[in-house]
């Protein structure tokens, strides 16, 4: 049989009677972090990422996705726009004035459609910008995979 090493560390399947010292190769897991002030919303889309083998972290608000950059780390962000406490904006504006961030891929998920979007997104940097309604988890997970390859 196999044992899985991994959590949001290096993701590697060996064989069970194999050391962990002659592991030459582990795969990245892809980190994402989702910031979704809708519960039922989020856990959807975590429950898709995790089992597609992302590592997938879940925060609130802008405000609470801003304290998770101190322990972890993402590859790619999944940032609504309308939420309590601190808006999408304000944190992409926020994420982009730190140093280790100002690449960082954010794809928008939203409910408002692009016209409705303030007009400093695209200014900020964003790989895209999706409307939740007319997307499917499966959808945004190629997505990821796209931006992220």
């Amino acid at each position: 049989m196999f044992q899985k090493y991994g959590g949001l560390k290096p993701t590697c399947i060996i064989p069970e009677n194999t050391k962990k010292s002659s592991v030459i190769f582990c795969k990245q897991m892809t980190k994402v972090l989702l910031v979704e002030d809708d519960s039922n919303i989020a856990t959807i889309y975590k429950i898709k990422l995790d089992h597609v083998g992302l590592a997938c972290l879940h925060a609130a608000n802008g405000l609470e996705a801003l304290h998770s950059l101190k322990n972890f780390t993402p590859d790619i962000i999944l940032l609504d726009l309308k939420m309590p406490v601190m808006d999408g904006e304000t944190f992409l504006q926020r994420l982009r004035k730190l140093s280790e961030h100002t690449d960082t891929p954010v794809v928008i998920l939203t409910n408002l459609n692009k016209t409705e979007a303030p007009k400093t997104l695209w200014h900020l940097g964003i790989s895209a910008y999706v409307v939740k309604a007319h997307t499917t988890p499966s959808e945004i997970v190629s997505l990821i995979k796209e931006i992220v390859a």
